[in-house]
């Protein structure tokens, strides 16, 4: 009976071992759906290094993702923007100390249907067609329909970036069609000849056309160099400076491969290897 007991221990604490050592090998994502592609593939490529190690990652938005991190839920919250006071003082009351991670740069491409004349857009433009005063493209110098305005959810980082580098501050206009992805506003884009959109450079494709802004086109280079004038930083969120698998594959993302991924995937690196 003693050897019984005794042998039952011994299982016992070598399934918490394995419990363990297989928590360490398990990395949650969340957050950020412009993030999401860079995350997706970095990450297939780091498991593909790494056998033992089990990644799961998943959209909803820069919020969701912060909101993740806050509740304990993740171990890495992608995001579009920078953490809110109102968000870190959240954490902090719970035991959480949020430490970012600029892992690439972004362009916010403003889209329309590849039928539409319209080429170049001015800042003031944009903004007075998401506050809906100006509702018809002839205005901007297009044919004479109806503006469609589509937007991201509030609970986007793109959103809220579009907000402070386009609207500055001012309410999207009630009639905005707002979608939880940036893979939604391209299909409903690439669908309306009259609709007009923004996008992360990274999910531009064939299907819709990007216009320049203020006379720039939306490259890699001029968001690097600060030409063009909708760009902004991406980063992954962890909870205290990262340990184990964690800070391996943010170091993964951050070194040369990782870097060459962030290009791939159509953004603009941060580290120049």
């Amino acid at each position: 009976m003693k050897f019984a007991g005794l042998a039952a221990i011994t299982i016992a604490i070598i399934i918490l071992a394995c419990g363990s050592a297989l928590g360490e090998s398990r990395i949650v994502i969340k957050g950020s759906t412009t993030v999401l592609p860079v995350a997706q593939a970095a990450a297939e490529a780091y498991m593909k290094d790494n056998p033992g190690v089990n990644m799961s990652i998943s959209g909803g938005g820069s919020g969701d993702g912060i909101k993740a991190l806050i509740d304990k839920t993740t171990d890495l919250a992608n995001s579009s923007r920078d953490i809110k006071p109102e968000e870190i003082s959240l954490a902090m009351s719970r035991g959480v100390n949020p430490v970012g991670h600029k892992v690439a740069i972004d362009a916010i491409v403003t889209i329309v249907h590849n039928a539409n004349p319209v080429n170049n857009l001015s800042i003031e433009q944009l903004s007075l067609i998401y506050q809906g005063k100006i509702r018809n493209w002839n205005e901007v110098g297009g044919e004479n329909r109806k503006v469609v305005v589509i937007s991201r959810d509030s609970s986007s980082g793109t959103y809220e970036s579009w907000g402070e580098k386009v609207l500055h501050g001012a309410k999207v206009t009630p009639r905005a069609q707002l979608q939880v992805s940036s893979g939604m506003i391209i299909q409903l884009v690439s669908r309306n000849k009259f609709a007009i959109g923004y996008t992360g450079i990274g999910y531009l494709n064939k299907n819709v056309k990007a216009l320049a802004v203020n006379g720039v086109e939306a490259t890699a280079p001029n968001a690097l160099s600060g030409k063009y004038p909708i760009a902004r930083p991406l980063f992954m969120y962890t909870d205290g400076q990262p340990k184990g698998e964690t800070q391996k594959f943010i170091k993964f993302l951050l070194g040369p491969a990782g870097q060459k991924i962030v290009l791939k995937e159509g953004f603009v690196p941060v580290k120049q290897y």
